[in-house]
């Protein structure tokens, strides 16, 4: 994204990352680039132009060939062999901002979405409180969509290891 307000940024980048119930891995949809012209990218905050400069994404934007509807039909027709509309959580480290933009930009996807989000951050932010004595995740803090979507899987995995008791054997 171009900053955190969907109001006035837009978004740069969409991956898709399906797992199970028990955080595997099932299909990784694509890494889709999008298109945004220079008059869009002037507006970027100051962060998001800082980070995205030193990770190469600026200058795939801007060569992409690949607008936000599109990137949108190639993120629901990757998704529907796996999922169910209405069905599978959006999950992810502070969601609920991803959220408010796929209402705004791409709202057939999020119309795809259950309602309900597994928020990775907000199990952190418990986590910091109620277990102060465990080391906190580390994070590279990539800001690449495909990288963020596997950091956030990791980290989920770290807290249902070091938090959630195990599921019972039947």
């Amino acid at each position: 994204m171009t900053g955190i307000d969907p109001e006035e940024h837009v978004i740069l980048e969409i991956a898709t990352v399906v797992t199970d119930g028990d955080l595997a891995v099932v299909a990784e949809g694509p890494n889709i680039v999008i298109y945004q012209p220079e008059t869009i990218l002037m507006t970027m905050d100051e962060w998001a132009e800082s980070h995205h400069q030193a990770s190469g994404l600026l200058e795939r934007v801007k060569a992409s060939p690949y607008d936000c509807k599109r990137a949108e039909q190639m993120t629901l027709e990757f998704l529907h062999p796996y999922c169910r509309k209405e069905h599978s959580p959006l999950c992810g480290n502070s969601v609920w901002q991803d959220r408010r933009f796929l209402a705004k930009y791409m709202p057939s996807l999020n119309a795809f979405f259950h309602y309900r989000n597994i928020d990775v951050s907000c199990i952190k932010e418990l986590v910091k409180r109620w277990y102060p004595a465990l080391p906190p995740f580390k994070k590279r803090k990539a800001h690449l969509a495909s990288m963020d979507i596997q950091e956030s899987i990791h980290e989920l995995k770290y807290y249902r290891q070091k938090v959630f008791l195990a599921k019972e054997k039947t």
